[in-house]
């Protein structure tokens, strides 16, 4: 569980990302969480956003993306999501 404080951090950090993933009508599926996990591997903190055509609640994507990956939610802003999961092998980012 995140901290209020690493929480600011992961989202000055994030600031700057664009959206590597978007969610689409069709919702998440496990293609969709398979390469969530493989990208948050490689670079600790994304952005997913969702498409305008979705009529999904997007705390309940959020959560659901966040809870099936193993990734922490770091920011619901808009239709854009942040998820931060610490890599095993590339560890980039150091949390306060």
């Amino acid at each position: 569980m995140l901290t209020g404080k690493q929480k600011r951090f992961l989202r000055s950090e994030a600031h700057h990302l664009t959206p590597i993933f978007q969610v689409g009508k069709g919702g998440t599926n496990d293609h969709l969480i398979r390469h969530i996990e493989e990208a948050l591997e490689v670079r600790e903190l994304i952005k997913v956003s969702i498409l305008n055509n979705n009529d999904d609640d997007r705390h309940e994507i959020a959560s659901e993306l966040a809870e099936r990956s193993g990734a922490e939610l770091v920011q619901v802003i808009g239709k854009t999501i942040v998820l931060y999961k610490e890599s095993r092998n590339n560890k980039q980012i150091k949390l306060p």
